[in-house]
């Protein structure tokens, strides 16, 4: 049986692991220049890229392609929604208790 994860859940995943934590888990080649961090775009392998902390999301100015941490992790590890999860459960911070209903 496939365990499902509400969209609260998934919504954490995307925001609260952050992506320059991720790279250095995968050891993913990145960098911080000009205040913003720099990772190796796992498509077109340039590093015409950028992480807004803002969003969490990282974006790939060659490829057009914005990656979260979720989609990252598929694209490194040549794996599926449902594996990318289970790699990045360790990373998840405990849920806040002043976020609970």
């Amino acid at each position: 049986m496939h365990e499902r994860h509400t969209r609260p859940q998934l919504r954490r995943f995307r925001n609260e692991i952050l992506l320059p934590n991720v790279f250095r888990v995968l050891q993913w080649p990145h960098k911080t220049r000009d205040g913003y961090v720099r990772f190796l775009c796992p498509l077109c392998r340039e590093f015409n890229t950028a992480v807004n902390p803002a969003t969490n999301l990282g974006r790939c100015f060659r490829c057009e392609r914005n990656f979260n941490p979720i989609d990252f992790v598929i694209e490194v590890q040549a794996c599926d929604f449902r594996e990318a999860i289970a790699y990045l459960s360790p990373l998840l911070p405990p849920p806040r208790r002043d976020s609970q209903p």
